[in-house]
């Protein structure tokens, strides 16, 4: 299903069967959501014996010769640029970019205003709001020039900070890092995401 006022360009395949081979046939689908761009031969996989459902959201850009495997979740406002591959079972949170030539491992999760930079091998979660780059990849602070350009107020981006300081620069570890943020940082949305997130990873969180 591909919801209104989309673009699909020459190429593009939208709804085949999963590169899954525990897919033995059976009826899975494709959601895409409004004014959604796809460009040239970008391929996108239907769901396969997991959720049955691959998704992507609205107001996103797909460029040439992504492929957004089977089971994957793609919010709102989201960029792959070109040649993005991702297995199985990825999720992307809303307003994320991600540079062209990476790939993303399955079940990885990568974190709502998050920035991966070309060419990238993703292996664990991306937390949100941050910058990530490299191979394997390395962190490069907060998505400082994406908060501000989506208008996040400075009283968010400070307490952002505040929490990355802690999680990422205090010499803690990942349970001491999260106890000490949640009693020093006030306790805004997007803090609680970020921790949240961090809590819930199941591969590990990207922090060299």
């Amino acid at each position: 299903m591909v919801g209104d006022g989309c673009q699909i360009s020459h190429g593009a395949v939208l709804g085949s069967d999963p590169q899954d081979l525990k897919y033995k046939g059976g009826e899975t689908t494709l959601v895409v959501g409004d004014r959604t761009v796809i460009r040239e031969y970008a391929t996108l996989n239907r769901g396969a014996v997991a959720s049955g459902r691959t998704v992507v959201g609205s107001d996103c850009l797909l460029m040439a010769y992504t492929h957004v495997a089977h089971d994957c979740e793609i919010g709102n406002h989201v960029i792959l640029s070109n040649a993005v591959n991702m297995a199985g079972h990825v999720v992307i949170e809303d307003w994320v970019i991600v540079g062209g030539l990476s790939p993303i491992h399955q079940f990885v999760r990568i974190g709502a205003h998050a920035f991966v930079g070309g060419a990238s091998r993703i292996s664990q979660d991306v937390p949100p709001y941050v910058c990530v780059a490299g191979s394997p990849p390395k962190l490069y602070g907060l998505n400082s020039v994406g908060l501000d350009r989506r208008g996040l107020s400075e009283d968010v981006r400070m307490a952002l900070k505040s929490a990355y300081r802690i999680l990422f620069l205090s010499g803690l570890n990942v349970t001491q890092g999260l106890a000490r943020a949640e009693a020093e940082v006030e306790p805004l949305p997007q803090v609680r995401h970020l921790l949240t997130f961090i809590r819930s990873s199941e591969r590990g969180i990207t922090i060299a």
